[in-house]
């Protein structure tokens, strides 16, 4: 079974229903039991990083997610889920991520070649092997939307850049902890691929 957490963050629907799709069992809770009882656990997310930290602290997921963690349950998180798995973001100055991998979410910076937010196909490519990508191919497109951007403070974590006016992280796997910045749920077949990879984990 796949829990994925409900927080009040947005996207959660289209990721209910892209798991649906590959045939999988899956709740959209907020309840402790419910999600430590899954097999697999999914942090989706759009929204504000600070505002989603403070949902996250007020319906008690923060000590969850931890366990999720320890008990070494796959977990991913994606778009915002990603972000909040770091440190900070400069989105939210003050507030404090889940701190499970070490980094900062930076925004993009304005200029006249790029557009932020960040929205639409763009390609990845593959620093390290990491085990959402099995079968997909270097240089494949997927879906991003977002203002801010991951770097990682350790770049063995990192399974996946892309290239926006400058190299950002994409994609990052330590232990059982996963996180795409891209939506596989809005990425077409590649997306479901990655998606079902993940679930096989």
């Amino acid at each position: 079974m796949i829990a994925i957490i409900d927080y009040d963050a947005g996207n959660i629907r289209s990721v209910w229903k892209a798991c649906e799709a590959l045939g999988k069992e899956t709740i959209v809770t907020d309840q402790p039991e419910k999600i430590l009882d899954a097999d697999h656990v999914i942090l989706p997310g759009v929204g504000a990083f600070g505002d989603c930290i403070s949902h996250l602290e007020q319906r008690k997921l923060i000590p969850v997610i931890d366990q999720i963690k320890e008990r070494g349950i796959p977990f991913l998180g994606i778009c915002l889920g990603l972000q909040l798995l770091f440190d900070d973001s400069q989105e939210s100055p003050g507030a404090r991520g889940l701190g499970l991998l070490n980094g900062h979410i930076v925004r993009f910076p304005e200029s006249d070649q790029i557009k932020v937010p960040h929205m639409g196909w763009n390609q990845i490519s593959f620093p390290r092997e990491g085990r959402l990508f099995k079968g997909i191919s270097d240089g494949s497109y997927v879906y991003f939307v977002h203002s801010y951007y991951l770097k990682a403070d350790d770049p063995s974590i990192v399974t996946a850049r892309c290239s926006y006016g400058l190299d950002f992280d994409a994609s990052v796997e330590s232990g059982n902890i996963f996180a795409c910045q891209f939506h596989p749920e809005k990425s077409g077949s590649n997306g479901l691929r990655i998606l079902n990879n993940f679930l096989e984990i």
